[in-house]
C-alpha cells in the first residue's frame, strides 16, 4: 500500500559534488536513509534526473517526468511513478529521516481520510517528511506544474492537509535533528558528529 520515494534530483551546488553519493561515516549517504526507511513501506524507488550512478542500490530508479519545476517536478515524479495508493516522500540529505515520525503521518493519512500529512516546524512545512495520497494529490501537482508552478505546497489548497506542529511530535524527535539537512560541508560534518554518538 505504501511507496518510499527518495528525491535525489537536486544539483548539491552548495556541497560541489552528488551529496546522495558522498560517504557519511562510512556509507553513502543515500544509503544510510534507505537503511533508516527499512520496513517502512512496501516499495522503495529514487527519484533522480542521472539515474545510472544509483543503479548499484538495486532500486528503481526514475527521472522527472515532466522536467523544468524543480522540486515540484520531483514531487510529481515520486506521485506519478509509485506503485502503490501511499506515498512517503522524502530527500536525500536528510541523514535522520525518522521512521517513527512517518509511520505517525501514516497513521493520520489513513485514520482519518486525509491527502497530504506534512510535519510543520519553525522553519515551515518539511515536504520531504511527508506523506501523500497519490489518487488525489496527483492531478493536483500535475496542474500546477502545467499552471507554471514550482513551490511545492503551491498545489496544496486543492486537497485535504494535515499540518503536524513540532509540539505534536517532540517526543518522537526528541533531539530536534530529524530535519537537519546537509547542504554544505559544515553541516555534514555536525551530522556525522550526531550519527556517531548513536543519533
Amino acid at each position: 500500500m505504501w511507496t518510499i520515494v527518495i528525491e535525489a534530483g537536486g544539483k548539491s551546488t552548495r556541497m560541489g559534488m552528488d551529496k546522495a553519493l558522498m560517504p557519511f561515516n562510512g556509507e553513502p549517504l543515500i544509503q544510510r536513509i534507505i537503511r533508516r526507511l527499512d520496513g517502512v513501506g512496501d516499495e522503495m524507488m529514487i527519484v533522480a534526473n542521472q539515474p545510472e550512478p544509483y543503479r548499484m542500490l538495486g532500486l528503481r530508479v526514475v527521472p522527472d517526468v515532466i522536467p523544468g519545476s524543480g522540486a515540484l517536478s520531483g514531487v510529481h515524479t515520486a506521485l506519478a511513478c509509485a506503485s502503490h495508493p501511499f506515498v512517503i516522500i522524502t530527500a536525500c540529505d536528510l541523514p535522520f529521516v525518522n521512521a517513527h515520525l512517518i509511520r505517525e503521518a501514516m497513521r493520520h493519512l489513513v485514520e482519518e481520510d486525509l491527502d497530504v500529512v506534512i510535519p510543520r516546524t519553525e522553519q515551515g512545512l518539511e515536504p520531504f517528511h511527508a506523506v501523500y495520497r497519490r489518487e488525489t494529490c496527483l492531478p493536483a501537482a500535475e496542474s500546477a506544474i502545467r499552471d507554471g508552478y514550482k513551490r511545492i505546497i503551491s498545489w496544496f489548497h486543492h486537497v485535504r492537509v494535515l499540518e503536524l506542529p513540532v509540539e505534536n511530535f517532540r517526543h518522537l524527535d526528541p533531539q530536534g535533528i530529524t530535519f537537519l539537512n546537509v547542504n554544505t560541508p559544515e553541516e555534514w560534518r555536525l551530522a556525522e558528529e550526531l550519527a556517531a554518538q548513536g543519533e
